[in-house]
């Protein structure tokens, strides 16, 4: 028997990996994430990414004792993260069914949502137990994109409400008082109330950090568990709505000081939500994400665009930083567009990314430092002084 047969017989029969791509690297990783490239080609792996499919190892019929990994479909992965419940333990009725929904919920994830499976199962388990759902992260790094993938997935009515662009709470949260001769003075009830009528509805609310206080008191009893209900009136014997059963509120928040015309939010209403904070991507992320929305962009444009997102943030989370922040994942995308379009990455820099920085401050100033780091993936590096004060004062 060989080696790598003897290898593979220390392995439980029946394993099953999915394949992730890391660069040009094709990984082995089983449900406990332990990688088991040695045990199989690069090639069988390759095979079981393009055809989105998991591998199983099984044994021959032969009686010789010989295994072999073969492509599977992605549902048997997922089902080896469902928790067995122990037998003679009583459970609900229906939560089995949950349970193996939420824990091979990760297949329906898309590809173009970079977010981790821990994450993602969270963010299923919550919905589906009707939590109120808080995504935090920096700007452009997926909160709203993890939501609408998240109706996607549980396929149920949803309905979008942006709170940063709300004038008029009162209107947008309840409705508007109106006039006419037939029926006099009527109440025309707003697109939320009937939102929050309808079962198993989520409802977004988007850039939550930017909504007008006025908003967050008349959101508190609708989110608190305890009382879930709309006020229409302040009248003693106004009736109230309900939130109807299994309706789940999803909250974006831009959470931080580099984030402007955004207010910190109020501590109760904070406490009403389960908080999911989105991941900053590597550069190998995003380098990924990128070539999987623009597949026909060189692939080494694509990196050097996540190497430069990546070396900004990585500035900005230093104790003292050239720049305030780093750039998002949005612009990633948008220069990555840009590129797809024609444009070369200077030009596509000078468009995208320099406006977003501070140019005051001559050779010391943020915009400098960030046209230093692109200028290193576009010059043919004969000149290490990419700029001087002279530059500066021309281009002031």
């Amino acid at each position: 028997m060989s080696k790598l047969q003897e290898q593979m017989r220390q392995i439980d029969l029946g394993t099953v990996v999915k394949i992730e791509t890391s660069g040009n690297r094709y990984n082995a990783v089983t449900q406990d994430g332990v990688k088991l490239n040695s045990l199989m080609g690069t090639h069988k792996r390759k095979s079981a990414h393009e055809n989105g499919n998991a591998l199983q190892l099984f044994e021959y019929d032969t009686g010789s004792g010989r295994r072999y990994w073969a492509e599977v479909p992605m549902s048997e992965f997922d089902k080896t993260g469902v928790p067995e419940i122990p037998e003679g333990v009583e459970v609900p009725e229906g939560h089995k069914e949950m349970l193996e929904f939420i824990h091979t919920s990760y297949s329906l994830k898309p590809e173009s949502l970079v977010m981790n499976e821990l994450k993602w199962k969270y963010l299923i388990r919550s919905a589906v137990r009707a939590k109120n759902i808080m995504m935090t992260g920096m700007a452009g790094c997926g909160k709203t994109m993890a939501a609408k993938a998240l109706v996607s997935a549980l396929d149920r009515p949803d309905f979008y409400f942006n709170m940063g662009a709300t004038q008029d709470p009162r209107s947008t949260l309840i409705g508007n008082v109106h006039y006419n001769n037939e029926e006099g003075t009527y109440m025309a009830e707003s697109l939320f109330v009937t939102a929050i009528q309808t079962p198993n509805a989520v409802i977004l609310l988007d850039e939550l950090t930017r909504a007008h206080p006025d908003a967050w008191n008349i959101l508190m009893p609708v989110l608190d568990q305890g009382q879930r209900y709309l006020r229409i009136d302040e009248k003693a014997d106004q009736a109230t709505i309900k939130v109807a059963e299994g309706v789940t509120f999803i909250a974006t928040a831009n959470i931080g000081n580099e984030y402007t015309a955004t207010r910190m939010l109020d501590k109760a209403l904070l406490d009403r939500f389960t908080v999911i904070e989105m991941d900053i991507l590597s550069d190998e992320q995003e380098g990924g994400l990128l070539k999987y929305m623009f597949p026909n962009v060189e692939a080494k444009a694509l990196e050097d665009v996540a190497s430069i997102a990546h070396l900004t943030r990585v500035e900005s989370r230093n104790e003292s930083p050239r720049i305030e922040s780093g750039i998002s994942t949005r612009t990633s995308v948008e220069l990555s567009g840009l590129l797809f379009d024609g444009f070369e990455l200077q030009d596509a820099a000078e468009i995208t990314i320099y406006p977003q920085y501070d140019s005051s401050g001559g050779v010391d100033s943020e915009r400098t430092f960030v046209k230093q780091i692109v200028q290193k993936f576009v010059s043919d590096g004969s000149d290490d002084e990419l700029f001087t004060e002279e530059d500066m004062d021309s281009e002031a």
